[in-house]
């Protein structure tokens, strides 16, 4: 008897689990009350999901959902850091260069469509009180050296720099070459439609503006009245200013990548340089040059699109000293896994 009372006012403990072995055999019991349901509340310092039971107790942490980012549209396989082959990179850059060199020539020119339109952007800058291009031209001109200097500049740079950045960025930084290229071939991909619906005259070639044509003036090497310069590209191609989009591409790799401080400076400036020698030889107005700038701009973003990672991927820290403390991770680093150039 006082054995039966004792077992029937046994009652259950608070911290009793939901369920316990019985003492006699592997029959288990449950608690009437059934457990208050989990929630999840997202972290605000880390940035994880984390189940709460009940008061807001944490039992376990998941990882939040990634933020949505672009890109990327290409394969894998196409999207791998490092340099790539020499011999195939070669074999590429020059199929593009002459699909570029031919589009180019191959556009058509419309000679009086061209003019029309140069002068409708002419008559827009003045309107909105911009228009620069005859002041920068005529002030210039006056220096015969400067002048004949930036002639050349024109004809040679706009090849020698590009080229030289692009070694560069294979031989130095081979984990942001793909990327950055692809930039540059895309935003040169759409200049190439540009030439071919917009036809556009540059100033020197407008009558009655009284603008000054440098390189014809002072029998320039590479002058537009020779019938070899004249053959191999086409003088209605002004609209968007490929030397913008090529000395701005360059000075922003440059800058992004050097590691003097002079010669990111340098970078800094070039495309600024350009800028004023585009003017000063009446190759092009402003609207160009912008247009140059938003070429490439569509260009980074393209190549964003495809690839999902930015341009330019920087190299990893040098190794702490042993005792130092890590600091906390920089988010232009290069992911890890990924080959630091030296």
């Amino acid at each position: 008897m006082t054995s039966t009372t004792r077992n029937a006012s046994r009652v259950t403990r608070p911290d009793d689990d939901e369920s316990e072995p019985s003492r006699t055999g592997g029959s288990t019991r449950t608690d009437a009350t059934p457990a208050a349901p989990k929630t999840a509340r997202t972290s605000e310092a880390t940035g994880t999901a984390e189940a709460t039971g009940p008061a807001g107790a944490t039992t376990a942490e998941v990882p939040a959902a990634p933020r949505r980012r672009l890109g990327p549209l290409l394969p894998a396989r196409l999207r791998r850091l490092g340099r790539p082959h020499l011999l195939v990179e070669l074999i590429f850059s020059v199929i593009l260069y002459k699909t570029y060199s031919l589009t180019r020539r191959a556009a058509p020119e419309h000679h009086e469509a061209a003019l029309h339109r140069a002068t409708d952007i002419l008559n827009i800058e003045r309107t909105l009180h911009v228009d620069i291009e005859l002041t920068i031209n005529h002030a210039l001109d006056k220096v015969t050296w400067l002048i004949v200097g930036m002639n050349y500049y024109y004809a040679t740079l706009h090849f020698i720099v590009t080229l030289g950045v692009l070694i560069w960025l294979y031989a130095r930084h081979p984990a942001s070459y793909r990327s950055a290229r692809t930039a540059l071939y895309a935003a040169t991909f759409l200049a190439l439609i540009g030439f071919t619906f917009f036809a556009l005259a540059p100033p020197r070639l407008m009558e009655g503006q009284n603008f000054i044509d440098t390189v014809v003036t002072h029998h320039t090497w590479g002058s537009w009245d020779s019938k070899d310069v004249s053959s191999l590209s086409n003088q209605y191609a002004a609209m968007p200013s490929v030397h913008i989009v090529w000395s701005a591409w360059s000075g922003l790799t440059v800058a992004a990548l050097a590691r003097r401080t002079w010669v990111r400076v340098l970078g800094i400036l070039y495309p600024f340089f350009t800028f004023t020698v585009i003017l000063a030889t009446g190759n092009h107005f402003l609207a160009d040059a912008v247009a140059g700038a938003v070429t490439l701009s569509l260009g980074f973003l393209i190549q964003r699109l495809l690839l999902g990672r930015p341009a330019y991927l920087y190299p990893a820290p040098d190794p702490l000293p042993a005792g130092a403390a890590a600091p906390g991770p920089h988010p232009a680093r290069v992911q890890a896994g990924d080959r630091a150039d030296r």
